[in-house]
């Protein structure tokens, strides 16, 4: 699967219901458009596995291309979440060696700061450039493409 099958959708978790199992839940969400419902399963990867609860602000990744059920409101089934700080922005996206995305929607300037890690939270060597990456960030400057120093870089392998 490649990174233009995802769609996200982000927002602040107002309700978390248990379903049929112990491993799904039902995260609802009030987003800029409305009332989503987001189903995190056994197969959802939460992103540094941690405890989502009510108040946090999240973003949640999807496949487009998947069916979903024609309900109010919308409902998606996760396959990425991540927890979001304050007013931050995330993009995943594949980046080219200059480390930036196929989209030209950002451009990276990595810092000393920036935590990069693969998927399951393990340090990060190698070159990011040519990967697909899931992007933290909340700056950017206005420029063609906008640039950011991103406070976190999850590798997607």
């Amino acid at each position: 699967m490649n990174d233009k099958d995802f769609a996200s959708i982000t927002g602040m978790i107002i309700r978390i219901e248990n379903q049929e199992s112990c491993c799904r839940r039902m995260l609802t969400l009030r987003t800029d458009n409305g009332i989503v419902n987001i189903m995190v399963q056994s197969e959802t990867i939460v992103i540094d596995s941690v405890q989502l609860r009510i108040g946090m602000r999240i973003a949640a990744f999807y496949n487009r291309n998947q069916p979903m059920v024609l309900i109010f409101p919308p409902q998606h089934n996760a396959q990425y979440v991540i927890a979001l700080q304050g007013d931050e922005q995330v993009l995943l996206s594949y980046f080219d060696r200059s480390l930036t995305a196929s989209d030209q929607a950002l451009q990276l300037n990595l810092s000393r700061n920036t935590e990069i890690t693969t998927i399951n939270g393990q340090n990060v060597t190698c070159n990011l450039g040519g990967h697909t990456l899931l992007v933290c960030y909340s700056v950017t400057t206005r420029s063609i493409p906008p640039q950011t120093t991103p406070r976190k870089i999850v590798l997607i392998c």
